[in-house]
């Protein structure tokens, strides 16, 4: 470990008499050049020291970093093995117990201030994009209530990434953030293409209930190949330090995307849109939402 202050070393500090040192013609200049020939060897003439010029050790920092004009002591530590991130989780809770003096405050940098500036930089475009994505969603099916089947699907892959960091050991970090990001936006996608195909078929006169089952084993085979491909692509970058957390978010978070796109997207289908096994109505009724 290592700060950027270095050790305070000492120094002498003139306490200079400004009204005497001028009665006998003595200023900063000499008394510097003095302090400089006693410690340097500089060659000077003859030097009078009256009464009331004397000089006193005292300590003072050679070197004062600042950081946004504050005077600041910037500590590094470097892991010995590990991540950066998985030594900074070990000992944050035990530095912040420590007690600072009056006037003085801790602040984390490193890593986690560059990946904190990066969530706070991604965030911001974060809800245009979103509000876009489901813009276009509705577009799509010029429905409210397929919209919320396919957005209420999403978040839940956040079940898949929890396992798999768990059981990797890997943090949720930027990387994985991405990862999640990514991730989202295949389970937006898959959902699309099981409940276009289900639409599909609801307008070729099957029976609703039958549409559901139809549209969704058709699609199993290009959802699960898209998945284990991607899946596949991943496992070179399970040992790269840095992707990592992205590889195990994606692989995890896909594999348990199937599961929703089968089961979940087609069930909350059914139930939004009142789809019975023996439905009411007639067989061929249309189920899809008109403006």
């Amino acid at each position: 470990m290592r700060d950027d202050w270095r050790e305070r070393e000492m120094v002498i500090r003139p306490n200079l008499l400004e009204q005497q040192a001028r009665r006998n013609g003595i200023t900063r200049v000499d008394v510097a050049q003095a302090l400089e020939t006693a410690f340097q060897g500089r060659e000077v003439g003859f030097y009078r020291e009256p009464g009331g010029v004397g000089a006193a050790m005292d300590w003072e920092d050679p070197v004062v970093k600042r950081r946004y004009r504050v005077p600041t002591i910037t500590v590094h530590a470097d892991p010995r093995n590990g991540l950066p991130s998985q030594l900074f989780s070990r000992v944050r809770a035990q530095i912040e117990q420590i007690e600072l003096p009056p006037g003085y405050s801790l602040e984390w940098g490193g890593e986690y201030e560059d990946s904190r500036d990066a969530r706070t930089a991604l965030a911001k475009p974060l809800p245009m994009a979103l509000a876009i994505m489901v813009f276009i969603v509705v577009c799509l099916f010029n429905s409210v209530r397929t919209t919320l089947v396919i957005w209420l699907t999403a978040p839940l892959c956040i079940i898949g990434v929890t396992a798999g960091l768990l059981l990797s050991g890997q943090l949720f970090g930027f990387m994985a953030l991405l990862g999640v990001l990514s991730l989202g936006g295949e389970q937006i996608k898959n959902s699309i293409v099981v409940l276009d195909k289900v639409n599909n078929e609801i307008r070729g006169g099957k029976a609703p209930y039958q549409a559901i089952l139809d549209g969704s084993v058709s699609k199993l085979r290009p959802v699960l190949m898209v998945a284990i491909t991607t899946v596949l692509g991943m496992i070179p970058l399970l040992q790269d330090a840095f992707f990592a957390a992205m590889a195990v978010t994606l692989m995890f978070g896909l594999l348990f995307a199937c599961v929703l796109t089968m089961i979940v997207v087609p069930v909350l289908y059914a139930i939004f849109f009142m789809i019975d096994e023996k439905p009411a109505t007639p067989a061929g009724s249309n189920y899809l939402e008109t403006p």
